[in-house]
């Protein structure tokens, strides 16, 4: 090629700056298709468009935030999986056993050899056929079921005492994989619907215990269950809905029963579910499934593990469960009662008798320590008794043997009595 056709300088430049308006140009165009939301009409304006910040910032922010939520979302989803799968090999379902009467039904003939009736009625009596009921036997037969979750290693499973309620009955926990273990009643709580059972093997999963007082209204909880005693490993997730809950609890086999301080849950808890595992998202056991409200949908009721944690403390340590006493009846104040019996203080308890018996019970810490039918308990140990923090529960906190201070209210004056807990028998 010769000179001649080569480009100069001046036309490369020229060039390069046709090309550039070109593709600032294109820029200009996609940036106005892609952002035109972010431009508004301005009148008075001879642009059509006038660059509009708020609504720039305010798109970006919502497209943040969409985006953290969606993360945050895909992140809980994750999370509950991940709890239900380390979780499930550790939940048992804990069959009841039990020798049953096997009873037959049978019919007899009410007219027996007589030839008038049979003619009447036919040969074979068919007529009038009575049935009656005669004892063919025993045989095992499965008589309820429940859930359970392993603690330790060495075989260590909590659940509800209601689930093995029944003394004359044989106990079988039923695996996640399959298996049936035989397994002993360790202790039952004589005064929460806790128990402890045992079965024999080593290695086995468990599940990590929490810490039920740092538990918050509206935090995420997995429940894991036998549900309907059918079925096994049955997963719902919802929210903590409510603390410190008192319900009556009506199918305990020895009655009803009040169980107290209890979390609520939103997450299903259906028949059967009752002694399996309530945890938070870190797959921590913070509470133990136990009872429903009928007639309201969504709402279950979990004891705090801290109870449980308690009982399982007992049970290595003396073999059993066992509780300090004090030994006084009460009824808790309020400001309603306060101003009614002018009592002086609208908190703690009062010392009272009835016809489930004495104020005082006879020989116990509190006669030793000569407190008085009357008397208003406020405080043990520097802890006001309210109706979330009961009496029942402060002294659930000590150890038999314990020596405790009493703020008590007696005729128009506060003292200090000190005494010392003793086992409840």
């Amino acid at each position: 090629m010769s000179d001649e056709n080569q480009p100069t300088t001046k036309q490369i430049i020229i060039f390069t700056v046709i090309l550039s308006f070109i593709v600032s140009v294109i820029g200009t165009v996609l940036a106005l298709g892609i952002l035109s939301p972010l431009f508004s009409a301005d009148e008075g304006y001879s642009t059509p468009f006038v660059f509009n910040r708020p609504k720039i910032l305010e798109k970006i922010t919502e497209t943040i935030t969409q985006k953290e939520t969606q993360e945050r979302i895909l992140r809980q989803d994750e999370l509950v999986v991940k709890v239900v799968e380390e979780a499930s090999p550790a939940v048992v379902s804990v069959v009841a056993t039990k020798d049953v009467t096997v009873i037959e039904k049978f019919f007899i003939d009410p007219f027996g050899d007589d030839p008038l009736l049979k003619e009447f009625f036919g040969d074979d009596g068919s007529g009038f056929r009575i049935p009656q009921f005669r004892q063919k036997g025993i045989e095992k037969q499965e008589v309820s079921s429940g859930t359970g979750f392993i603690i330790s290693a060495d075989g260590l499973i909590f659940t509800n005492k209601h689930v093995v309620a029944d003394k004359e009955a044989s106990y079988t926990v039923l695996t996640n994989d399959g298996k049936k273990i035989p397994t002993k009643v360790v202790a039952r709580d004589p005064l929460q619907d806790l128990a402890v059972l045992k079965i024999e093997g080593e290695n086995f999963s468990y599940l990590k215990l929490g810490d039920s007082s740092q538990v918050k209204i509206g935090q995420t909880v997995v429940a894991i269950g036998n549900a309907l005693g059918e079925f096994r490993n049955t997963v719902s997730v919802g929210v903590v809905s409510g603390l410190h809950r008192s319900v009556v609890a009506s199918g305990a086999p020895t009655g009803p029963e009040t169980l107290q301080e209890l979390i609520q849950t939103d997450a299903a808890i259906n028949p059967g579910n009752s002694g399996g595992p309530l945890l938070n998202i870190k797959g921590e056991v913070i509470g133990m499934n136990t009872a429903v409200a009928r007639g309201a949908e969504n709402i279950g009721f979990a004891i705090p593990i801290n109870k449980a944690k308690r009982d399982l403390e007992n049970v290595k340590q003396h073999g059993r469960i066992i509780y300090p006493f004090l030994g006084v009846r009460y009824v808790t104040v309020n400001k309603d009662l306060a101003e009614k019996e002018k009592l002086g203080r609208d908190y703690g308890v009062l010392i009272t008798g009835g016809e489930a018996g004495p104020a005082i019970t006879p020989g116990s810490p509190a006669e030793k320590a000569d407190l008085k039918e009357g008397d208003i308990i406020l405080e043990i140990n520097g802890e006001k008794i309210t109706p979330e923090k009961t009496l029942s529960s402060l002294i659930q906190k000590y150890q038999v043997g314990d020596e405790v201070t009493l703020r008590v209210f007696r005729k128009d004056k506060e003292m200090e009595i000190k005494t010392k807990l003793e086992e409840r028998k």
